[in-house]
C-alpha cells in the first residue's frame, strides 16, 4: 500500500499550523503577521511586501516604508482592518508598528489560541488517519490486499499519524515556550 496521500496531507496540516503560528503576535516585532494583510493597489488586492520594504529595526518594532509613498494611507487603513491589534504610527514616510508588552493574561489567552491551533490540526491528522485506514479496508474487502497486509497498513498508518501528532506537540511547545518567556 502506498502512503504518500496520507504523508502529503498530514505534512500539509503541520505546514499551516507552523504558518498560523507564526502569524501570532508573541510580544516580538514578526513580519509574517502581515502575511494576510492586502491593499487595493491600483485595483487589486496586493500583499503589503510587494509594494514596500518591510523590516525589524529594533526588538519590538516594525518599520514598513512604501516604495510609493503615495499609498501609505491605504497601508495604514489596511492594518487597522486587519484586526492585527496594532494601532500604525504613521511619519509621512514610513509607518511603525510597535508591538506592546505582553501580560501575563494576554500571554495565557495566546497559549490557549495556540492550543486551539493544534487541537484543529491534530483533527485533520486524525481525518488523514481514518480515510487512510478505511482505503485499505475497502482494499482488503476488494481483495487487493490480504487481512495481514491490512494489519501491516494500520499499523504503518498509526505510525505516521503517532509521529505527525508528536511533530504539532514540539511545534506548539516551542511556541509555548517563546510566548511565556518573553
Amino acid at each position: 500500500m502506498d502512503y504518500t496521500e496520507i504523508k502529503e496531507k498530514m505534512s500539509k496540516t503541520i505546514d499551516n499550523l507552523t504558518e498560523k503560528l507564526s502569524e501570532v503576535r508573541a510580544g516580538r516585532a514578526n513580519p509574517s503577521i502581515l502575511n494576510k494583510v492586502r491593499i487595493d493597489y491600483y485595483g487589486t488586492p496586493t500583499p503589503i511586501n510587494q509594494v514596500a520594504g518591510i523590516s525589524v529595526p529594533e526588538a519590538r518594532m516594525i518599520m514598513i516604508q512604501p516604495w510609493d509613498v503615495s499609498i501609505l494611507k491605504e497601508i495604514e487603513r489596511a492594518i487597522l482592518a486587519s484586526e492585527i491589534g496594532i494601532n500604525p504610527n504613521n511619519d509621512g514616510k514610513v509607518i511603525r508598528l510597535v508591538f506592546p508588552e505582553l501580560n501575563e493574561e494576554r500571554r495565557k489567552e495566546l497559549v490557549k489560541e495556540i492550543k486551539k491551533y493544534a487541537e484543529d490540526a491534530k483533527v485533520v491528522i486524525r481525518n488523514a488517519r481514518r480515510d487512510g485506514i478505511d482505503k485499505a479496508k475497502n482494499m482488503q474487502k476488494d481483495g487487493e490486499i490480504t487481512e495481514d497486509e491490512l494489519k501491516v497498513a494500520e499499523t504503518e498508518i498509526q505510525k505516521i499519524t503517532d509521529k505527525n501528532v508528536e511533530e504539532i506537540d514540539k511545534i506548539v511547545l516551542s511556541k509555548e515556550t517563546e510566548i511565556m518567556s518573553i
